[in-house]
This record gives C-alpha cells, structure tokens and sequence, in this order.
C-alpha cells in the first residue's frame, strides 16, 4: 500500500499541500479533501511539510491554483512532483 503524502484542497487545484515530510524519489499517493480520486505522484524534490507539490506540469507563467483559487503564478516551468515555493511561485497578493 502507498502512503498518503499529501491533500489537494479543490478538484481544480493544480498543487496539493505535505503532510508530512516528502523525500525525492518517494511515489505517494494523495487525497482529496472533499472526497474523490486518489492521485500518486513521484516526488523529485524534497518537500517540507506544509508545503506545496505541483501535481501536474505548471509552464512558466501558468497561474498556481490552490483552495480553488490563483494563489500565484510559476516563475519558471515547474514539473510534477516538484516542490513549489517561493523559488518558482510569484504570489499575486503581494
């Protein structure tokens, strides 16, 4: 059995937030927050706790969708299992 590694918040989100700590190489499964499908990915980076993976590939430019909503946009192309923080995400709000 896979280990769940992290929750995606809305359907249309296309990051999904660590709960817990998320090792490269790791393949994790993920979990709807309201229900749904059961996403695997294969992580490439280390991602902390809290933070966000890329569940599909972001091209630069793209905007970043969490809780249903733009929370920001790629700064560069961002792949699957890729972290996702303030290295490749230019938040809209600030």
């Amino acid at each position: 059995m896979m280990a769940t590694g992290f929750l995606v918040h809305a359907a249309e989100d296309s990051v999904g937030v660590a709960i817990t700590d998320l090792s490269s190489s790791e393949r994790v499964e993920g979990i709807y927050q309201h229900g749904g499908s059961h996403p695997a990915i294969e992580v490439s980076d280390t991602v902390p706790l809290g933070h966000k993976i890329a569940l599909a590939d972001i091209p630069a430019g793209q905007r970043v969708v969490k809780y249903g909503t733009a929370i920001g946009v790629a700064t560069r192309d961002i792949h699957a299992g890729q972290h996702v923080h303030t290295h490749n995400l230019r938040g809209e709000r600030w």
